[in-house]
């Protein structure tokens, strides 16, 4: 019997609320395989399976909200038959309550006669404008219409509920980030790296792509992250139970910003092993479902180590905060031409600033500073990124 808990999504995690199971008792499932939705300050977060096996119980509501390391449900390894007798668990259902018989037909099952809502057309305009489905709006004009002022209650009452997101992702963060400084030695080394190669061999790749396919510069700076971290495994893993345990994999995860604020760290798994194409299909989709809301846990949990990038509108430089429980974390700052010497001679370079914030029990700044050196001498040579 194996039990499932509800894992641990990163250090600004502490709990979650179940949204929806994806699974039911007897379903057979393989690892990776989604089985339940859980809510978390930052998101909407799929939990995979980590092994195969049948699903026993679930213990769990829809609704409850429990901390991390709770049982949610219980998983029968290949060829474990339920057991006998199970000790008292709190039901599901409440007592009394009725429950359809397995394979009987449920009320989500019956299709319900619909019926075309009446909406006033200054409500149709105004949720359009909003981009709000009339479906999420109480009705309270005559006859069950939709009115103006429907419309505005639901948005006001979206907005408040919004910001009350955004501020317990604000504590969450801050908490996690007071946790890091709190104990985590850090130490920062800086580099700044000449990218005119780097921009160039880019160009003349994004000129036989179709413009879907076009390489952003962040995916070759996260590759040559990723591929330098293989000589520096001592900069890639984490600090558990007082001693570094270095990964058997190159996680990288990347800071994207929200929308209305806040920050999350997805990983893009085994990022020193796949082609630049394939890396920048996964930043898009991961951007786009942070931003919607829907991560799986394994792209919170597993990163090991994080770069952050600050794009054409960031500063010059950016000093980062480890993400506990890793030991680095990479960031660039905005890509600017500055004067660049080179063979006795002056002229203008496009250059970033790269810095690197390490975790002084598992490194000191000597092999920080080593790190950066060859992270700037990995992009003078791009045609390597991507073989």
């Amino acid at each position: 019997m194996i039990e499932f808990k509800l894992p641990s999504m990163g250090a600004d995690m502490d709990e979650g609320t179940l949204l929806e199971w994806k699974v039911k008792p007897g379903d057979a499932v393989k690892k990776g395989q989604v089985v339940a939705i859980v809510d978390t300050s930052k998101a909407a977060v799929d939990i995979e399976s980590w092994q195969e096996g049948t699903i026993d119980e679930l213990l769990l509501e829809a609704g409850e909200k429990v901390p991390v390391g709770t049982t949610i449900a219980t998983l029968l390894e290949p060829g474990e038959a339920p057991p006998a007798t199970r000790p008292a668990r709190r039901p599901l259902h409440e007592p009394g309550e009725p429950v359809a018989p397995r394979g009987a037909p449920t009320d989500a099952d019956i299709p319900a006669p619909t019926a075309r809502r009446k909406v006033s057309p200054a409500a149709r305009k105004r949720a359009q404008q909003l981009h709000m489905a009339l479906d999420s709006v109480t009705a309270t004009g005559p006859d069950g219409a939709v009115t103006l002022e429907d419309v505005e209650r639901t948005a006001a009452t979206a907005g408040a509920a919004a910001g009350d997101r955004l501020a317990a992702m604000r504590r969450t963060i801050a908490a996690a980030m007071e946790r890091s400084k709190r104990e985590i030695p850090h130490y920062y080394v800086m580099e700044t790296i000449p990218l005119g190669r780097m921009l160039m061999w880019l160009t003349a790749q994004n000129a036989k792509r179709s413009i879907e396919d076009r390489l952003l510069p962040a995916v070759p700076l996260i590759k040559a992250v990723a591929l330098t971290l293989r000589r520096f495994p001592d900069l890639n893993g984490s600090w558990r139970d007082g001693e570094f345990r270095a990964a058997p994999c190159i996680h990288v995860g990347v800071a994207i910003s929200l929308r209305h604020g806040g920050l999350v760290a997805p990983a893009l798994l085994d990022a020193d092993t796949k082609p630049l194409a394939q890396l920048m299909r996964e930043l898009i989709d991961l951007t786009s479902r942070c931003r919607a809301g829907s991560l799986r846990s394994s792209e919170l949990s597993e990163p090991t180590i994080t770069v952050t990038s600050l794009g054409d509108q960031g500063s010059s430089e950016v000093l980062g905060i480890i993400y506990p429980p890793q030991v680095g974390l990479v960031g660039f700052g905005r890509i600017a031409e500055r004067p660049w010497a080179e063979n006795g001679g002056l002229k203008v370079m496009p250059t970033v600033t790269a810095s690197l914030s390490a975790d002084h029990r598992v490194t000191d700044g000597h092999r920080g500073a080593r790190f950066l050196v060859e992270l700037g001498e990995t992009l003078q040579h791009p045609e390597e990124l991507d073989p």
